[in-house]
């Protein structure tokens, strides 16, 4: 999860698994959202050795869009390829590289356990607010383009 200037993790307690897992992180995001005008959610990733929990990944982001969609907010789908290029210029960059981008570019230390999906979080939060009008830094033309290879919603009045 992030918002401008800060990021958080949502962490289970340990042993907390299946469904009970699920509602918890679910309810967490949905404390997070309750405001908001745009959600940006990460698209599913194929590869990066998350083949044994892509299941119930998928359910988790159908649940997170469900959520938004019953309290009216719009959200958007963004491919992880996409997230990494708006960071870093290259559709293949590094959760490394990106985690450095935020730190260059927005001044957000993403550091412990969850530093990787922070630093995620805070690149969808960005193009969010870029999508939206309101880019929180200068991105090259380059970075830009991951704004193109998304699911957006429909945001016309949203940015004014």
């Amino acid at each position: 999860m992030a918002g401008e200037g800060w990021t958080d993790t949502i962490r289970p307690r340990t042993g907390l698994r299946g469904h009970p897992r699920l509602a918890f992180i679910v309810d967490q995001a949905s404390t997070h959202i309750r405001n908001a005008d745009l959600v940006v959610i990460e698209g599913p990733s194929f590869g990066g050795g998350v083949a044994h929990r892509h299941e119930d990944l998928a359910g988790l982001r159908v649940m997170v869009r469900h959520a938004c969609w019953r309290r009216g907010i719009p959200y958007a789908v963004v491919p992880p390829s996409c997230r990494a290029l708006y960071a870093t210029g290259k559709g293949s960059g590094s959760k490394g590289a990106v985690r450095d981008a935020v730190r260059t570019l927005y001044g957000v230390e993403c550091d412990g356990p969850g530093r990787y999906d922070q630093a995620d979080a805070y690149v969808l939060l960005a193009m969010g607010l870029h999508r939206l009008g309101w880019p929180l830094a200068v991105v090259p033309d380059s970075h830009r383009r991951g704004l193109d290879g998304c699911q957006w919603p429909d945001i016309e009045g949203l940015a004014a």
